[in-house]
């Protein structure tokens, strides 16, 4: 095989995801649960109905949103809700004779959930960053109202048995949504004009009556809204990594100035006591109870925040937390984790009130650490506290608390960038990587998935990998539970970007148990193993190693099945395998023409683009496959693929069509010598 056609298949990203790229972060505590297909259609069609329903409630359940894109998602909200009857109407039986229906609903499905995430990012985030990044977030829209149009557009309800009251209101939705597409927002010129004035003004006194349109606007009238902007705008920082916008200046200042009239406006109650004379008033100002820790009932010195979402001072928590306790003291919620996050934009309204009453800043005593951090971390962003507790429990405690603490880092590092610097430069990694052997599945769960979602950070994969994780990756692939096996396949993609691991991981005998994930996993263990099977045959010999474990016959298994959802991996992976003598030899006698030509009649134009480089591959040197091609009607497909492909596609659809050039050639030259 030519090094053009191995760079070809390389450049074949499995699922459009780069052979270079990260993997995401651990989402498998909040991702909606895998589909699993039944045979029966009417189940079916209900299965994937039902999840579209129950997005559609969650949506429906969402908090009346406030701020400047309240109207936006009342709109969004009122829409999504009329679809219920549609669903409601499928679950009752009326999908049925409808075979093209479940891929239908998938798409609503879809839609629906990024419709769901827009609205949740709205409803919890920065009402300041919504006014100043307005259009940015009106795209976004944009984008949801653009989706939803073009699933109803495609989706059969007028052919459907359903009540005429149903399909009319489906109509509407549909009408509604085609006019949201192209419907501009006007801005609200005078808000921006305000937002202009104030940091136009940054170092001077506002008028009160442009902040006080401004937290009319944006729904900022009390201090309890200014806590819950505050800590929005805290967590936009710290989910991107401290750097979320060029205007954050601008967007904190704001805040500082909302901050300081709403105090105004909402004047705290002055304690004053009085001298047995009754001649002299002593005076202080009340400490407002958003500044009080709710255990101490103390102005806190060292705010943090925990699982539930509630701020208490550091010291107070943590006793809380060292005696045993695994509930929130003032919602009595159990702690998913006991994680803690500094608050730090409620530590700073909290030294702007102190100053402005004049009373000093309460300084708490920073941390005592062994390990100090590097020079890529700032020890003021790391909850150094919090970590040195996870390691002394990591490295002394019992399984539980070694549970617990894996749990933790798992958490710390899926959160941001930063922590898993710091988790890093406190030594977590070879200890996590110890606990891999844990008799304890569980344990051996939050392991893996603090080390997949460590090795994000790219520094941190040489630790992984130098402290031994490879083998240890391995045997949880081989032998844990089936979200730990999903986890330490993605683990192991994540590794495998770096060349010299993809030689390491496959020398460890990760193939095999891969193949055993793709073949028996869940929906997301197989798709994982794909990607690490992917990545990992990028390196000649570890083809080999998937040749000779059988990986063929499964992913021909997967071409023959449409209703599994593999066949875009399947693809991917065969195309990598063919640029292989050995996986050439293998592909080829697996008959694989028949699939490849139906999927370049009706595939994805990515499935078309793998499915033609595959034929080229296996028919390049066996003209009875050629010919098989052929006979099938790969002709027709092929002229319009060459026409309106990938550049690839062309390539390889070009070379395919010169093929059965020479195949007709030699067929009629051997008619006439038949002749002669």
């Amino acid at each position: 095989m030519s090094s053009t056609a191995e760079e070809d298949a390389m450049s074949s990203p499995l699922l459009g995801t780069s052979a270079t790229s990260s993997p995401p972060p651990d989402t498998s505590a909040t991702s909606s649960p895998p589909r699993v297909s039944v045979p029966d259609a009417t189940s079916i069609y209900a299965s994937v109905a039902d999840e579209a329903a129950r997005v559609v409630s969650e949506i429906s359940g969402l908090p009346e949103s406030r701020g400047p894109l309240r109207r936006l998602c009342g709109d969004l909200i009122r829409r999504v809700r009329l679809l219920s009857p549609l669903l409601d109407e499928i679950r009752d039986g009326a999908g049925d004779g409808f075979p093209d229906l479940v891929a239908c609903l998938d798409s609503v499905h879809d839609a629906l959930v990024c419709a769901r995430d827009v609205l949740r990012s709205v409803s919890d985030g920065s009402k300041i960053h919504q006014a100043y990044r307005r259009e940015a977030i009106l795209s976004e829209f944009t984008r949801v109202n653009d989706q939803m149009e073009k699933v109803l557009s495609a989706f059969p309800y007028n052919e459907l048995p359903m009540s005429e009251e149903v399909r009319e209101q489906v109509e509407l939705v549909h009408l509604q949504f085609r006019r949201a597409i192209g419907k501009i927002d006007s801005p609200d010129i005078l808000l921006i004009h305000d937002l202009a004035v104030v940091w136009a003004q940054n170092d001077k006194q506002t008028d009160p009556t442009i902040l006080k349109r401004i937290s009319e606007k944006l729904q900022l009238k009390s201090l309890d809204d200014m806590k819950k902007e505050s800590v929005a705008l805290h967590e936009l920082v710290i989910s991107s990594g401290g750097d979320p916008d060029d205007r954050l200046e601008e967007m904190s200042s704001l805040l500082r100035k909302l901050k300081d009239f709403v105090v105004t406006e909402n004047p705290v109650a002055e304690a004053s006591t009085t001298s047995k004379s009754g001649s002299v008033k002593h005076r202080s100002p009340v400490i407002p109870d958003e500044f009080r820790c709710p255990i101490s009932l103390e102005l806190m010195q060292d705010p943090v925040i925990v699982s539930t979402g509630q701020t208490y001072e550091r010291s107070c928590i943590q006793k809380w937390l060292d005696a045993g306790h695994k509930t929130c003291p003032k919602t009595q919620q159990n702690l998913t984790h006991t994680a803690l996050t500094p608050n730090f934009i409620l530590k700073s309204l909290i030294s702007q009130w102190c100053e402005s009453n004049g009373i000093e800043p309460p300084k708490p005593k920073p941390p005592s650490r062994d390990k100090k951090p590097g020079k890529h971390t700032s020890s003021s962003d790391c909850d150094w506290t919090g970590i040195n507790s996870i390691m002394t429990r990591l490295e002394n405690g019992t399984q539980e608390e070694q549970r617990s603490a894996a749990g933790e880092l798992r958490l710390l590092a899926k959160r941001n960038a930063n922590n898993r610097v710091c988790i890093a430069e406190a030594g977590a990694i070879p200890l996590l990587v110890k606990l891999l052997s844990s008799p304890d599945l569980r344990t051996q769960e939050h392991t893996v998935t603090a080390l997949l979602n460590l090795s994000i950070y790219e520094n941190n994969k040489a630790i992984i990998v130098e402290s031994g994780a490879i083998p240890k990756i391995v045997q949880v692939l081989k032998t844990g539970s089936m979200e730990a096996r999903e986890n330490a396949a993605a683990t192991l993609f994540s590794l495998s970007v770096v060349d010299q691991n993809k030689v390491a991981i496959g020398e460890a005998g990760a193939i095999p148990p891969l193949i055993d994930l793709l073949c028996q996993g869940s929906p997301r263990g197989k798709k994982d193993a794909a990607t690490a099977i992917f990545n990992l045959c990028i390196f000649q010999g570890n083809k080999i190693r998937a040749v000779k474990a059988g990986i063929v016959t499964h992913l021909m298994g997967f071409l023959g099945d449409p209703t599994g959802g593999m066949i875009d991996e399947a693809l991917a992976i065969l195309a990598i395998l063919a640029s292989n003598q050995d996986g050439k030899i293998s592909v080829s006698q697996a008959e694989p023409v028949p699939y490849l030509v139906e999927v370049m009649k009706i595939g994805s134009p990515r499935n078309k683009e793998n499915a033609a480089a595959i034929l080229w591959s296996v028919c390049a040197g066996d003209m009875g496959l050629a010919q098989a091609m052929k006979e099938m009607g790969a002709t027709e497909v092929l002229k319009e693929l060459a026409e309106n492909g990938s550049d690839r596609a062309k390539r390889k659809a070009g070379s395919l069509l010169e093929l059965i050039q020479q195949l007709d050639v030699q067929i009629g030259e051997d008619e006439g010598s038949i002749v002669t």
